[in-house]
């Protein structure tokens, strides 16, 4: 049985995180502005290490027509190959802000790609099944059921917990996937 677009996403970017150089630069800047800026980093290698091309705030790609870091304002979006104008592989948020975790949702959700990811946080390991339900509720949920089955592709929620940093990496995030047939975020 082949292995899922997200599982093979996953497992690369926990190898990547298990590196050295990864694990001690992000685990210093958790809390900080510069945050962001190492998790993009690692997204978008994550991205590279699968032979995909990624554009992200600091990362543009080369020999695209159209010079932009950040496509459809989604913080990466990522492209199997090089070619012109073809739709993307990936595309990932990466949101630090809790009142616009709903928002990075929805808004990955409404991208025709084979793989979605919103990577998110909150203070306690207890307060990420709250997030999740959360997502569920203000988001999945309003949805019809026509729309949410029309949904192709994975979607992935990756939720960090700060007080979980003395374990980083290992145990630092929780994965969900989103079932669009039951409209629940499942462990993934």
């Amino acid at each position: 049985m082949a292995r899922s677009i997200a599982k093979t996403w996953q497992i690369t970017f926990e190898e990547l995180l298990h590196q050295e150089n990864y694990a001690e630069s992000l685990k210093q800047l958790v809390g900080l502005s510069n945050w962001t800026k190492g998790m993009t980093a690692a997204v978008v290698a994550t991205c590279q290490l699968l032979g995909w091309q990624a554009s992200a705030k600091g990362h543009p790609l080369a020999n695209r027509s159209i010079a932009s870091s950040e496509f459809l304002a989604l913080d990466v979006m990522a492209f199997a190959n090089n070619a012109q104008w073809q739709f993307p592989i990936a595309v990932i948020e990466l949101e630090n802000n809790h009142e616009r975790i709903a928002y990075s949702l929805w808004k990955v959700l409404c991208i025709r790609v084979p793989l979605r990811i919103v990577f998110c946080y909150c203070r306690s390991p207890s307060d990420r099944i709250y997030a999740i339900e959360n997502l569920g509720n203000s988001v999945i949920k309003p949805m019809s059921i026509a729309d949410r089955i029309a949904i192709s592709g994975e979607t992935l929620v990756v939720v960090g917990s700060k007080n979980e940093l003395a374990i980083f990496p290992t145990g630092f995030f929780k994965w969900w996937e989103l079932d669009t047939n039951t409209g629940t975020f499942q462990i993934f």
